[in-house]
């Protein structure tokens, strides 16, 4: 057995397309080591995305899914989506390319990561805001415990950013 975290083989993923298979993803392999990073870079629509969901279980249903993907030893290809759950968000975890539009803007950004933290971890609200006040100061949000109160698209200072402002961030 590998000491990789992740393990990917011959990852395959095509969709189905007007009675034939449009391939997206045609046999990559990787590893991801233990304190290591792993970049992977192309052209866009080279299925660097589409490789990455099919790992965490987030294509339509209908697609198809071949090779192997192993976390921790644990094959993903296959799971169903409640094995996978279990591994969503405690294990594994995916930000998209465009993060800043990640966020629901009508909802509190604290509100929403308090959610993600719920859903993973058997705890209480007051524990659940100080973990994610800790997460907000991790990726060096200022003001985390202020952030936690604000919507996605205010500045630094609690003022509403215009639209196009937001999109730049």
């Amino acid at each position: 057995m590998s000491d990789a975290l992740l393990e990917v083989e011959d990852l395959r993923v095509a969709f189905p397309v007007g009675g034939r298979e449009i391939r997206a993803v045609d046999g990559i392999s990787y590893a991801v080591e233990p304190g290591r990073t792993l970049a992977i870079i192309g052209e866009s629509g080279s299925g660097k995305t589409v490789g990455c969901r099919a790992i965490m279980g987030l294509l339509p249903v209908g697609t198809a899914i071949g090779g192997s993907a192993r976390l921790r030893g644990t094959e993903m290809i296959g799971l169903s989506d409640s094995e996978l759950r279990k591994h969503r968000g405690q294990e594994m975890a995916m930000i998209f390319q465009d993060p800043a539009r990640s966020l629901n803007p009508t909802m509190r950004a604290g509100v929403q990561v308090t959610e993600a933290i719920t859903t993973h971890r058997k705890v209480g609200k007051k524990e659940a805001y100080a973990q994610a006040v800790e997460l907000l100061r991790l990726v060096r949000i200022p003001a985390p415990e202020r952030r936690f109160h604000e919507y996605p698209h205010h500045d630094r200072d609690g003022a509403r950013l215009p639209p196009e402002a937001a999109d730049r961030r």
